[in-house]
């Protein structure tokens, strides 16, 4: 391969599939992905999937998204000049990520209300549990204590394992005997940080132009645990 063929291949993207069939389902994630799938049927206005970062909350909100054909918002789109009510339309399901850092309160619950009105839906993530988010705004709380909350809890050693695996998989990356062990010995316990370590041994695989072994795997991990100026932007 040329330099420029390997830049090229570095530089293309790469498409993660958060669809139903790319979602691996385990014991920590069971109530979650049965409470999506469970949609139109929820006993409420609202479902919470609160969690931890990179436990899976996101991947479990596009499938939703997918299915009701939802607007899809963060929380930094909730504030008045952005006209989040604008952009729901006549749409009956909204989804919000990191609801729990909503700066204005009043566009969320108004948000939530057009919905009622419709009878439709509103899924909303967040990192914390509802009574940790501080809300100020009394209709908000009450409205919110209504929803259907369940949590996600952070990915275990075997359903990690499968992750590692089918990222490896999808981008068609060779690894040699041992490295799933040595990476899930030292990995951080969360879907964001497989993410990381997959993209970055596939770039150092690539530059190195040999297979992820062992030596390589201990190379990147290092680099994403003290990262300096260079490796940052090569490997990240």
């Amino acid at each position: 391969m040329t330099e420029a063929a390997r830049q090229l291949a570095l530089d293309l993207p790469f498409a993660e599939g958060f669809t139903l069939s790319d979602f691996l389902e385990a014991p920590s994630n069971r109530a979650a992905l049965e409470a999506v799938l469970g949609w139109p049927g929820w006993p409420s206005v609202a479902l919470l999937l609160d969690g931890p970062e990179g436990c899976g909350k996101t991947h479990l909100a596009s499938i939703w998204a997918q299915r009701a054909q939802a607007v899809a918002l963060e929380a930094a789109d909730l504030w008045e000049e952005a006209e989040p009510l604008a952009r729901l339309g006549s749409a009956r399901a909204a989804l919000v990520e990191h609801a729990d850092e909503v700066a204005d309160e009043r566009q969320l619950f108004h948000l939530y209300n057009s919905l009622a009105e419709r009878r439709g839906h509103l899924l909303l993530t967040a990192r914390m549990p509802l009574a940790a988010w501080g809300l100020r705004l009394p209709d908000l709380r009450s409205r919110l204590a209504t929803a259907w909350t369940v949590h996600v809890e952070p990915p275990d050693e075997t359903l990690l394992a499968a992750l590692l695996v089918k990222q490896f998989a999808d981008r068609q990356l060779r690894v040699e005997p041992g490295v799933i062990d040595y990476l899930l010995s030292r990995m951080e316990r969360s879907f964001a940080s497989a993410r990381r370590l997959v993209e970055g041994l596939d770039r150092a695989s690539l530059r190195a132009r040999r297979p992820i072994g062992l030596a390589l795997a201990r190379e990147v991990l290092a680099s994403l645990e003290e990262p300096d100026d260079s490796d940052v932007a090569m490997i990240d």
